[in-house]
């Protein structure tokens, strides 16, 4: 009897997200979709739904430090993403783990869920800037997590640029600067410094957008795992998140998730 090889593994360290849109539900969701095998550190839970967060409970560091090395030292990971970490505490344990594991690591410098309900307390971003951003191989701040961490206020498309500068000063590798708040065409800027590319997708007319800045982080980290080089992965990415933007559907009474399962469905009749 033939055993077949595993994929290329990838480890999110986030939140739980008890509606299933956003957090380790839609980065599981997204690694099944394109093909790794998603393993998951869980951070802290949520009460939360499509009109909001209804509550937020962060797990005690040693739960995270033990869920880490329990995955890590036995299965291993070919990338790493990181989302809701909640306080400096969980900040600076996660930072410390990820600089000891040999692989790229993708941080999603989480502050506050798409309702605008805090996920990170005011005291973790030094934590943030410190010891977070400089492990990261790819940091993807959206414009208010920009705001939040360099004071950049980004207003068009002429800033990103600046934006990105700030943020690379903190020591990611690479930036990318998700414009989605922007008016006009849905415009990304990734930049190593030197390097440069503008990620340009048509918008689409559908506000159903939850989980998006989990699922292209995710998303990235799936192409880092498989070998590609940032670029080329974070291009992927952005592929595979405006199909799931424009596939998005109604949930609950609010805003509902985008579909992390439209490629998979997408040559179904």
């Amino acid at each position: 009897m033939s055993t077949s090889a595993a994929p290329p593994r990838v480890l999110t360290v986030a939140g739980s997200d008890s509606g299933g849109g956003a957090g380790i539900q839609a980065d599981l969701k997204t690694m099944l979709a394109l093909g790794v095998h998603g393993m998951s550190v869980l951070t802290a839970v949520t009460a939360q739904n499509s009109v909001g967060v209804q509550g937020a409970w962060e797990l005690p560091v040693e739960a995270v430090r033990a869920q880490y090395r329990s995955v890590v030292d036995d299965i291993g990971v070919q990338a790493v993403k990181t989302g809701m970490l909640a306080s400096a505490e969980l900040v600076e344990a996660v930072a410390e783990l990820i600089s000891g594991t040999d692989a790229p690591v993708v941080v999603d410098p989480v502050g506050v869920s798409k309702h605008g309900d805090p996920l990170l307390a005011a005291s973790a971003l030094d934590s943030v800037r410190t010891e977070l951003l400089p492990v990261a191989t790819v940091a993807t701040p959206n414009l208010d997590e920009v705001a939040q961490l360099t004071g950049v206020r980004v207003q068009s498309e002429d800033d990103l640029r600046r934006a990105a500068a700030a943020v690379l000063e903190f020591g990611p590798r690479w930036v990318l600067i998700k414009g989605g708040h922007l008016a006009g065409d849905a415009v990304d800027l990734l930049t190593d410094g030197s390097e440069v590319h503008l990620l340009r997708a048509p918008r689409h007319d559908n506000r159903h957008t939850h989980g998006t800045g989990c699922t292209l982080a995710s998303a990235i980290a799936c192409g880092l795992a498989k070998g590609r080089p940032v670029p080329e992965a974070v291009a992927a990415a952005k592929e595979y998140v405006t199909g799931a933007i424009a596939a998005g559907f109604a949930l609950g009474a609010g805003i509902g998730p985008v579909d992390h399962g439209w490629a998979l469905r997408r040559d179904t009749p």
